[in-house]
């Protein structure tokens, strides 16, 4: 089922990955012109979308020298089909350009768009001045309309195999560029140029673009939370790239569709409280019962039918917290300083059996003694799948042998802090090199692994990687991680009846966690929410889990498990 899932997850190429794309579409005699061409009528028709009106409006075209300024010369004869006034403005001489567009260039010209060369512009000593460079703009490219600005901007200067650092001309004209943003809508063509494909940074300035057309598939540049500032909203635009290339050519990562929790959100036909799962929490230590309050809390208003905390004794009520719906199993405790010790009993292991998973870590402790729990827990050969949390993960680091105790049904949630702690590295390494310490993750055990964030990451095995592509400031507190855990407890408990994979799991819990913090935007919009609020805006959020606010696609995207 993991295959099924991953297929309803869009595509992300790298790149490169989107060059090798190119050129496995070209090996089947589909030619560059034709897909330039459905380049550009995809971004006149994403245009039209915000200026339904084109006849009369003034557009200047930045064209690069690649196959980005092709798309911008063959928009550019569309525009004026359309009555609009196209003027193209190109960074190097027409001679220069080659193949599609050059072929695309040649067929504006002809039908009379109007093409103007910057590079005599961009080599003046006053060019390093945005504002004046807009100003020669101004008389280069509208000399009977001085004074009044265009009506949209179009970016074709670079596309998505950019990559280092900008040249200075560039940058200036870039920085020109950005003085129109709140006088011209911009609309950037595959990528906002000087944007990192990969990074979603700028290199080291890049066009604010009020909207991106994208072609073929979003790229991981575009649709991490840092980007959103350059790319305005993303339209993900078919251009006739064969579905069998979509599917099979190489990509490392896929988006995460806001639609991943659906599955999970119909009801069990003739359903009743066993029927949607027992999730145990194993935690809530001396003076950390509110981290495991707050995993049972979560578990229930994910929707699993029973939740019950096995906790030391004299935690007990404080983990339950007043919620006659959270039960508990009191687990004997005679020592303060170690309350795990003796505390693990043939009661609760087949406890455990009864159970449909396991959420292990909110609360738990790090002494020898929790870990002696863990270690009892995970060598169970019967024991339900489990997600293993917050201290749980720590005390992994601590003995790395347990790791091989993990199946695919398990999961595993560290943050930065943890998973610097399961690798040996530091944070720093771990927040530079994200997609890199995902794979070690994933290599160190069998289990489905998150790297928690803004544009969290998962995976398991070799999969690709999935990218959650939001940054939301009410998850940003305290607890919200343990919420998160109960979250995917109450998932993983109707695994079995969904089939659904662990990484199937790991992906709804992460975008249905992420709903509860768009829910929570709206009652606390300046922040101020706790995990509590968090744990109950989780019904609401099965509502909110629709599509991504600043991405479309042309194509139906619908997730399915």
């Amino acid at each position: 089922m993991m295959e099924a899932f991953l297929r309803a997850c869009p595509p992300l190429p790298l790149p490169q990955e989107m060059a090798a794309w190119d050129a496995q579409a070209f090996a089947l005699g589909l030619p560059g012109s034709m897909l330039m061409e459905n380049a550009a009528r995809a971004a006149l028709g994403v245009l039209r979308t915000h200026a339904p009106h084109l006849a009369g409006k003034r557009v200047w075209l930045f064209m690069g020298s690649g196959n980005n300024g092709g798309d911008a010369a063959a928009l550019a004869r569309h525009l004026h089909d359309a009555r609009a006034l196209p003027v193209v403005a190109h960074i190097k001489p027409l001679s220069a350009f080659r193949g599609a567009a050059a072929e695309h260039v040649r067929m504006a010209r002809a039908v009379g768009v109007t093409f103007v060369n910057l590079s005599p512009t961009l080599r003046r000593k006053d060019a390093v001045r945005p504002d004046a460079l807009l100003s020669r703009l101004y008389r280069r490219l509208a000399p009977d309309d001085a004074g009044h600005c265009p009506d949209i901007c179009i970016d074709g200067l670079l596309g998505t195999g950019f990559h280092g650092s900008l040249r200075a001309d560039l940058q200036h004209l870039i920085a020109a560029l950005n003085l129109l943003h709140d006088r011209s809508f911009i609309l950037a063509l595959d990528i906002p140029s000087g944007l990192d494909g990969t990074r979603g940074l700028p290199s080291p300035l890049a066009v604010r673009a009020h909207a991106t057309a994208t072609f073929a598939a979003a790229k991981p540049g575009l649709v991490l939370p840092c980007a959103r500032s350059w790319t305005g909203r993303i339209h993900v635009c078919d251009i006739g790239m064969p579905r069998s290339i979509r599917e099979n050519g190489p990509c490392s990562l896929r988006l995460l569709p806001a639609a991943a929790p659906a599955p999970f959100s119909v009801p069990i036909p003739q359903g009743y409280k066993n029927s949607y799962g027992h999730v145990a929490i194993i935690g809530g230590a001396g003076g950390l019962s509110g981290a495991a309050h707050l995993a049972a809390l979560a578990a229930l208003r994910s929707g699993a039918g029973l939740v019950t905390a096995l906790t030391p004794a004299p935690s007990a009520a404080a983990v339950k917290g007043g919620r006659a719906e959270i039960m508990t199993l009191a687990l004997p405790s005679a020592d303060a300083d170690a309350p795990w010790h003796g505390a693990w009993t043939d009661e609760a292991t087949a406890f455990l059996h009864r159970c449909q998973a396991l959420v292990i870590g909110p609360g738990m402790g790090r002494g020898d003694d929790a870990l002696q729990i863990l270690e009892a827990i995970l060598e169970e050969e019967r024991r339900p799948p489990a997600v293993l949390d917050a201290d749980a993960l720590v005390l992994l680091a601590r003995k790395p042998v347990l790791l091989q105790r993990l199946t695919s049904r398990d999961i595993l949630t560290p943050h930065p802090g943890e998973a610097a702690a399961l690798l040996g590295c530091t944070t720093d390494e771990i927040q530079t090199q994200r997609r890199q310490a995902l794979a070690r993750l994933t290599d160190i055990s069998a289990a489905a692994v998150v790297l928690k964030g803004a544009g969290s990451l998962a995976a398991q095995g070799d999969s690709p990687q999935l990218l959650c592509p939001v940054d939301i400031p009410q998850l940003s507190v305290g607890g919200s991680g343990d919420v998160l855990a109960g979250c995917a407890g109450a998932l993983l408990a109707r695994a079995e009846h969904s089939g659904a994979s662990a990484l199937a799991v790991l992906g709804a819990a992460l975008r249905l966690h992420a709903a509860t913090g768009l829910v929570c935007a709206t009652a606390f919009p300046c922040r101020g929410n706790g995990a509590a609020e968090l744990a109950e805006a989780l019904p609401r959020a099965w509502e909110a889990s629709h599509e991504d606010d600043f991405l479309t696609f042309d194509q139906d995207m619908t997730c399915f498990i």
